[in-house]
């Protein structure tokens, strides 16, 4: 293998640039799918079917179709209909609406697990049920979803590069433009191959040491 070291060198400020898009899409779509899943799990905890129906189609038709079509309708269909996003914020919110409906999944789970006594106690000490929500069930329902939550961030990461099909030159955009510019392939793709790896050790190490924090 001819590697060229200048070619790395070469590459780092446009490596920077990517990363920190790709870290970006990440936080920010994280931050809605963590937020929007609550709401979508709660929503389908309604004894209302008129919530309960819809939310449960759309959710499902979320998760059951590619994120790539949701990134192209987003950025392509609704501008024909009078909404324009920029390429970063349609990757964002693809990323965190797609993500959304796999976390609402892992809240429901978190909350079902809670034992049915938390319930019982609550409503012996006459808790609102708004209370009894914030300060009893989605405390300790919270600490036992973060592990699959922090599973879905790494997976959210190795999506991001399907950012680049909207214009949005995260890590492997940066890789491929400079490809396109120096006919080097192996460094760029070598150096997001490792990045790639190092943050979701990184993620994963993170995850784990607030896991143990909760655990207490």
């Amino acid at each position: 293998m001819n590697w060229d070291w200048s070619a790395v060198r070469d590459f780092l400020p446009m490596f920077r640039d990517g990363t920190l898009v790709t870290l970006q899409a990440l936080a920010l779509g994280s931050l809605i799918s963590f937020t929007l899943g609550l709401l979508w799990a709660l929503l389908m905890r309604t004894p209302t079917r008129w919530v309960r129906w819809p939310v449960g189609a759309v959710t499902e038709f979320v998760r059951d179709t590619p994120l790539l079509v949701q990134l192209f309708f987003l950025f392509y269909v609704l501008p024909e209909w009078g909404l324009t996003l920029s390429a970063m914020t349609t990757g964002v919110v693809a990323l965190g609406l797609h993500y959304s409906t796999y976390t609402m999944q892992v809240y429901r789970a978190g909350i079902e697990a809670v034992p049915a006594g938390q319930w019982e106690a609550a409503t012996a000490l006459n808790l609102p049920r708004g209370r009894t929500w914030r300060a009893v069930i989605l405390p300790q329902a919270v600490r036992r979803v973060v592990p699959a939550l922090g599973n879905y961030v790494i997976a959210m990461l190795k999506d991001t590069p399907l950012l680049m099909a909207i214009t949005v030159l995260e890590m492997l955009g940066r890789a491929r433009l400079f490809s396109q510019q120096h006919f080097r392939f192996t460094e760029p793709l070598t150096v997001i191959g490792v990045a790639f790896v190092v943050i979701s050790v990184l993620a994963s190490f993170l995850l784990r040491t607030l896991e143990r924090r909760l655990v207490r």
